[in-house]
């Protein structure tokens, strides 16, 4: 029977069911237990504690294994085969201080000899007389060295044969006997989405699509039962995420900031470029989400160097010019830094703006806290520290969060949480990673979002190599030598060593230490990473925007933020350690003047990114090279939105999945806003069970 048939065999009613009193099967909650310990602690590091998660961890490919005679195998390749033991013996090889375990294996066709290593359990476990599957390598001279022994009949061996993902202490094959020991307890997993949906989508029930994952009958089957569920897990998030944005729309209000004019337009009339035609209309979105009482939650995205930061004051400034304030939060203290004298230097002394950090000086601290609950300052940029209980504001109305996919929930919430009384501050959500259109609709569904595309005038394009040769790095560091002695500015990044900061530091150092007394002892060198104090950070790029310095040394702390027409060179060492998006941030440091620029990336000329970014350009496309090579699970960190990473759904391959889980969302929550009705209930429990509280996913 195909899965679709499974999906019109359910009543079409189901409010006949009592659903919501149904219980959760006890055999589903029974813990997993194995041996031996170490096999048991890998269970735990896969997430697998009971049989209702083991039947969730899904395999993540079918390999197709024929069985073929005996008398038919050639010498080297991996092959299947089935036969009985006709003689089967252990004894000890010295040498190499192991025990192996020799058997004589027969079919009609012929024998084999079968070799495994240290299993000596394996002659009591198959007597002469066992029918035996086994999958492994013919090395010749009738002699068999298996990867997988089965007792035939024991566990899916043969035909479409379901491959896990593993762990250290425990393999595929093992886990995959266990779901084989398991398997009939898939029946009394619980089906969340409605009959009727099912059926409008030609969908199985939950039960027939997870036995057709973990024992598929055909490709097909197996096709059928993946979209399936990745429908459900799409259809869930779509759910959380439309209901987060209608709790919004009914829950909070903020001050409606009417545009006044008479601090933002002075201010545009100072500003040393003309605004793109990207810009104006980003102020025009502004504006309009600001007017109103409900919370602006806008996303705004765009290519390096597009002017994004001159949007987010356009809004912070709307906020002061109606008596109340804002603040920009940065993930680090380095850019929130590049943004207080980027800031400060488009504001022109037009209002205060100040600097709050974990690094900013108690009395200084103690003084800025006091003038934020005064309303005597209305503009701060900061870090974390910004969102610590002692920091009060009079009239908070708009937060700009910068790189907000390295925040977590918890941490915008609590910004959220420092409007005045019962009112939440219109958020602006920046950041300078291009978002995939895929990950648009799922991560950031519930916000409206403004693309800049326009570079402003005078953008040069950045010329990109990938080299590895010593000959490629010795002609790099010439060209470095030749624009500095065009007058021009170059960076030099030093290697991701792992994810610590202060091994990344050290690194720097290091390089730095090695360049000045080298390769460019007669150039002026100055050093940037996120472990010196503030102090020295400000001094180091304060030298280099000066022209004090002509190489700026530096780990990735400069990938955004960072304005210096001057500079042409960017060079990357170990480039492949690093993402795409990451890449093209640091690229985009250089070509932001009149002078052809320059990025050479240091590393692997086979690499897909490193391809990728010597290829293209366009910040968008390059974000969706990124999704296709590495998946959505890692490309922004969803964890840091409180949303898991996709099980079975793959973006951007599933789009169209998406957008018609999507339309299915909204259809059923125009229906049951919140998800009160009968048929609804487990597939309420099923959301809120998935996505948590933190996401305020179906508000009770």
């Amino acid at each position: 029977m195909s899965l679709r048939a499974f999906a019109t065999s359910d009543p079409l009613d189901p409010a006949a069911v009592p659903l919501r009193s149904l219980p959760r099967p006890s055999q589903l909650e029974r813990p997993l237990e194995i041996k031996p310990p170490r096999a048991q602690k890998a269970l735990d590091a896969l997430g697998v504690a009971t049989v209702g998660d083991l039947l969730e961890h899904l395999p993540f490919r079918a390999e197709q294994r024929d069985a073929k005679p005996i008398a038919e195998l050639v010498e080297g390749e991996e092959a299947t085969i089935i036969g009985a033991v006709r003689r089967i013996a252990k004894r000890s090889a010295r040498r190499r201080r192991m025990t192996l375990v020799e058997a004589t294996v027969a079919d009609d066709s012929g024998m084999v000899k079968v070799t495994w290593f240290n299993q000596p359990w394996l002659v009591e476990r198959f007597p002469p007389g066992t029918r035996l599957v086994l999958h492994g390598r013919y090395g010749g001279r009738q002699s068999f060295t298996p990867r997988e022994t089965h007792a035939a009949g024991d566990v899916a061996a043969e035909g479409l044969v379901s491959a896990y993902p593993a762990t250290k202490g425990i393999d595929s094959t093992r886990l995959r006997e266990l779901v084989h020991a398991e398997r009939d307890h898939v029946h009394d997993v619980v089906e969340p989405l409605p009959a009727r949906l099912r059926v409008a989508e030609q969908l199985a029930d939950r039960p027939a699509a997870l036995a057709a994952a973990h024992f598929p009958e055909g490709d097909d089957h197996a096709d059928q039962a993946r979209r399936r569920l990745a429908f459900e897990e799409l259809f869930l998030l779509e759910l959380a995420l439309a209901a987060r944005k209608r709790a919004r729309r009914e829950g909070a209000r903020a001050a409606a900031l009417q545009p006044g004019g008479e601090l933002v337009q002075p201010w545009l009339e100072t500003l040393p470029f003309a605004p793109t035609d990207d810009q104006l209309a980003a102020f025009e979105a502004t504006d309009s989400d600001l007017a109103g009482e409900r919370p602006m939650q806008r996303l705004l995205m765009g290519e390096v160097g597009s002017g994004k930061t001159v949007v987010a004051l356009h809004a912070m400034l709307r906020a002061v010019e109606a008596g109340h304030q804002a603040v920009l939060m940065a993930p680090t203290e380095t850019l929130a830094e590049q943004h207080m004298l980027t800031l400060d230097r488009l504001l022109g002394g037009l209002t205060p703006i100040e600097l709050l950090t974990g690094s900013t000086p108690a009395r200084r601290r103690r003084e800025l806290l006091e003038r934020l609950a005064s309303g005597a300052l209305p503009l701060v940029v900061g870090t974390h520290a910004l969102i610590e209980p002692a920091v009060e504001f009079r009239s908070l109305a708009v937060a700009v969060v910068d790189e907000q996919h390295r925040f977590g929930v918890r941490q915008r919430a609590a910004l959220d949480a420092k409007g005045p009384g019962d009112r939440t501050p219109h958020a602006l959500h920046m950041t300078a990673t291009p978002i995939p259109r895929t990950l648009q609709l799922t991560i950031y569904g519930d916000l409206r979002k403004t693309i800049l595309s326009e570079l402003p005038a005078g953008r040069r394009p950045v010329d990109t190599h990938v080299v590895s040769t010593a000959q490629a790095r010795a002609r790099a560091y010439e060209r470095i030598r030749e624009e500095v002695a065009a007058g021009r500015q170059c960076f030099v990044v030093c290697p991701l060593v792992e994810e610590s900061e202060a091994l990344q530091a050290k690194a720097a150092t290091a390089e730095f230490e090695r360049l000045r007394t080298t390769e460019f002892r007669d150039q002026r060198l100055a050093l940037i990473h996120g472990q010196m104090p503030t102090k020295d950070k400000q001094e180091a790029m304060r030298s280099f925007a000066a022209r004090e310095a002509d190489i700026l040394v530096a780990t990735s702390v400069i990938e955004v933020g960072i304005d210096v027409p001057n500079a042409t060179v960017m060079l990357i060492e170990e480039a492949e350690r690093y993402g795409i998006s990451q890449l093209h941030q640091l690229r985009g440091r250089v070509g932001r003047g009149e002078h052809p620029s320059l990025c050479i990336l240091f590393g692997d000329r086979e690499n897909a990114r490193l391809a990728a970014l010597a290829e293209e350009r366009d910040g968008f496309r390059l974000a969706e090279a990124d999704l296709a090579l590495r998946g959505s699970g890692e490309v922004l960190g969803t964890r840091q939105h409180g949303l898991p990473e996709f099980r079975v759904a793959a973006l951007p391959e599933d789009e169209g999945l998406l957008l018609r889980a999507r339309s299915a969302a909204g259809a059923a929550l125009a229906a049951d806003p919140r998800l009160e009705a009968p048929e609804h209930a487990l597939l309420r429990d099923a959301t809120v069970a998935r996505f948590g509280p933190d996401l305020d996913p179906i508000p009770a």
